[in-house]
C-alpha cells in the first residue's frame, strides 16, 4: 500500500512516502523552496504546505496523487484543547482551522487526491512512528521530547512488534523543548531555529544557576516533569540582535543544558523501569540535541540508543506514513538511511555543468584526486547522491576540509558567515573512530551524538576539537558508502589522519544545497576552492582565470 506523509502545523514542513512498509522518499520543503525551516511573516511561518517536497516524493516512486491509499498530516485538530495552557493565544484558533482545512488545502495542492483520505495522525504519535518504527529494532522504549504538539510535549512508550503501548505524556504548558526556545530567543537567537547555538554556547561556560534551575524545572516521578516560569533576565540581560554576549550568557545556557540532560536522565530511568528495553529510541527537536543523547547513552539506563536522523518536526511526514502503514497491514521496515532525497544522474550532472559554462574534469580516482586537495588545505563542496533528509549534511551535501589545520573551523564560519563559537564536525571510518573518539556510540551514522576526542588527538586533529574537548562525529560504512570510505583512506594514506571535517553545504540563513543549481550558487558565492558535483570536478581558479 502507498501512504503519503505531510507534516505542515508549526516548522518544518516535509514530506514522506512509504510504499508496501518501505521508507521510499523523504524531503523538506525548505530544500525546493529556499526558505529555511518553512520560515515567512507570522503567521503564515507555521502553515506551508510541503507542495513541491509532496510532489517530488510521488514523482519519485511513478505515483499520482489518486494512487494513493492514505494520506497522513501529523497533527490533530480534535486533541487541541481550546483555550488551554501552552497556546499562543494569537494564532490557536486560526491554526485549529487550519489544520481542520489541511485535507482540502491538500487536494488542492495534489490534483486528484481525494480529501476523505486524508487521516489526522496525532503530532506525538508521528513522533513516536518515526523512532520507533524506522528503528533496526523489534521492541525499544520510545521517547519523544519537543516544544508542543496538540497539548502535550511529551510522550514516553512501548514499541513490540509494530505495536505502540504509551506509557505516560506531558500536559502543556510544562515543556523542556519550549524552555530551550524562550531560552535561545532570550540569547538573541531565532527559536524554533537556533537551538543548536545554545548548545553550543553551553560548552563555553560552567553551569552555576544550576542549582536554581533545578527548582523550577523538575521530574514528578511519574514519567512527567515540570517547568515552572522562568525569568532568564534574573541570570543574565536579553540580547538584541548582534550584541556580544557574555560569560553570564554562556553560564546560563550550560546552566540550562545541564538541566535539559538531567531531567531527560530521570525520563530515561523512569521508561526503563517500565518497559525493561534494552533500545531507546528517540524523536522530536530535543532529540537533536547530541550533547543530551551522549549523555543519555553515556550514563542512562539502556544498552543503546537511536535517534531518528530528522527527529524535528520535519520527520512527522515519515511517521506518519509508517503509522498509517503500520494501521494498515503493511510489513514495515526499517528506515534505510538518511540519504532519501533527491538526486541526480551524471549525465544530469554535467548538463548542469555544461549550461553553467563553467571547466570541468571527470578524473579516473574521483577519491584520491579531492583526498589530495584536502591534503593540500583547499576547501571542498561535496555534492553526491540523494540528498540528507533531517539537518545533518552526512557526506551528500557537505563542505569538507582538513581536520589538521586549527585555522579551518574559523575558515569555514567565515565561508558560511556564522557564529565563531560553532564547531565544525569530524566524518570517519567506522572501525577508525574508536582509536580516536570515546565514550560516545561507537557507531553514529547521523551525527547525533558527540563523543570525546582521546587526549593524543586533539593537536592532530584539532579543527574539529570544541573547546570542552568533544566532537559530533559521523560514522562511515564501507559498505554503506563505499565512496566516501574510499576517501577517507586516501586522505588518510597522504596525511596520517583517518578522519576530514565535514560541515553542512550552505551558507548563513540558507537551507542546505540540494540541487546542482543549490550546489553552484554556493560555490560561486562563498570563497570555496574545489566543487565535486558527482564525478564531476570544478575548480576554483580554473572558474575565474576565464
Amino acid at each position: 500500500m502507498r501512504f503519503l506523509g505531510i507534516n505542515a502545523i508549526f516548522h518544518d514542513p516535509a514530506a514522506a512516502l512509504v510504499v508496501d512498509g518501505e521508507v521510499t522518499a523523504a524531503a523538506e520543503e525548505e530544500r525546493f523552496s529556499r526558505r529555511k525551516h518553512g520560515k515567512r511573516p507570522l503567521p503564515f511561518s507555521a502553515w506551508e504546505l510541503p507542495e513541491l517536497a509532496a510532489a517530488w516524493c510521488l514523482e519519485q516512486a511513478g505515483l499520482r496523487p489518486e494512487d494513493l491509499d492514505g494520506v497522513a498530516y501529523s497533527y490533530d485538530p480534535e486533541l487541541v484543547v481550546p483555550g488551554g495552557p501552552g497556546q499562543d493565544e494569537r494564532w490557536e484558533d486560526l491554526r485549529t482551522a487550519y489544520a481542520r482545512r489541511a485535507p482540502d488545502f491538500l487536494a488542492t495542492a495534489l490534483p486528484g487526491l481525494d480529501a476523505a483520505q486524508v487521516r489526522f495522525v496525532p503530532h506525538h504519535i508521528a513522533h513516536a512512528a518515526s523512532a520507533g518504527l524506522a528503528a533496526p529494532y523489534r521492541e525499544s522504549a520510545v521517547l519523544v521530547c519537543d516544544g508542543r504538539g496538540e497539548a502535550v510535549s511529551h510522550l514516553a512508550g512501548h514499541y513490540r512488534d509494530g505495536e505502540l503501548t504509551v506509557l505516560a505524556s506531558q500536559a502543556l504548558p510544562h515543556s523542556l523543548g519550549l524552555m530551550y526556545e524562550d531560552l535561545t530567543q532570550h540569547l538573541g537567537f531565532l527559536r524554533s531555529s537556533d537551538e543548536y547555538k545554545v548548545m553550543a554556547l553551553a560548552s563555553y561556560g560552567e553551569p552555576r544557576f544550576l542549582r536554581e534551575l533545578r527548582d523550577l524545572v523538575y521530574p514528578t516521578g511519574d514519567g512527567g516533569f515540570r517547568v515552572e516560569p522562568i525569568d532568564w533576565s534574573v541570570y543574565a540581560k536579553a540580547l538584541g540582535k548582534g550584541e556580544r554576549w557574555t560569560a553570564d550568557h554562556a553560564d546560563l545556557a550550560a546552566s540550562a543544558q545541564a538541566r535539559l540532560e538531567e531531567v531527560l536522565l530521570d525520563l530515561a530511568a523512569w521508561l526503563h523501569g517500565r518497559t525493561g528495553a534494552r533500545c531507546l529510541t528517540m524523536a522530536g527537536g530535543v532529540a537533536l540535541n547530541c550533547v543530551a543523547n551522549t549523555r543519555l547513552f553515556a550514563e542512562g539506563p539502556f544498552e543503546e540508543v537511536w535517534v531518528q536522523p530528522a527527529a524535528g518536526d520535519s520527520g512527522t511526514a515519515l511517521g506518519g506514513a509508517l503509522h498509517l502503514a503500520r494501521a494498515a497491514g503493511d510489513p514495515v521496515t526499517p528506515m534505510p538511511g538518511a540519504d532519501l532525497g533527491r538526486g541526480w544522474s551524471d549525465e544530469e550532472l554535467g548538463a548542469w555543468l555544461d549550461v553553467a559554462r563553467v571547466p570541468y574534469e571527470r578524473p579516473a580516482d574521483l577519491a584520491a584526486t579531492v583526498a589530495a586537495e584536502l591534503a593540500a588545505d583547499r576547501v571542498v563542496a561535496w555534492f553526491q547522491g540523494r540528498a540528507e533528509y533531517g539537518p545533518r549534511a552526512l557526506g551528500r551535501r557537505s563542505l569538507l576540509a582538513h581536520p589538521g589545520n586549527p585555522r579551518n573551523a574559523e575558515r569555514l564560519n567565515d565561508v558560511k558567515g556564522r557564529e565563531q563559537f560553532r564547531p565544525v564536525a569530524p566524518m570517519v571510518l567506522a572501525e577508525r573512530a574508536p582509536m580516536i573518539f570515546g565514550r560516545g556510540p561507537a557507531r553514529s551514522p547521523y551525527m547525533l551524538f558527540v563523543h570525546d576526542v582521546r587526549p593524543e588527538w586533539r593537536d592532530r586533529i584539532p579543527a574539529v576539537v570544541h573547546v570542552d574537548g568533544t566532537a559530533r562525529i559521523q560514522t562511515v560504512e564501507r559498505g554503506r558508502d563505499g565512496l566516501l570510505a574510499r576517501l577517507l583512506e586516501e586522505f588518510e594514506r597522504r596525511t596520517g589522519l583517518p578522519a576530514v571535517v565535514n560541515t553542512s553545504l550552505n551558507t548563513a540563513g540558507r537551507p542546505m544545497a540540494d540541487d546542482p543549481r543549490d550546489a553552484l550558487e554556493c560555490f560561486g558565492s562563498a570563497p570555496v576552492d574545489v566543487l565535486v558535483l558527482g564525478p564531476y570536478v570544478v575548480r576554483r581558479g580554473a572558474v575565474f582565470a576565464r
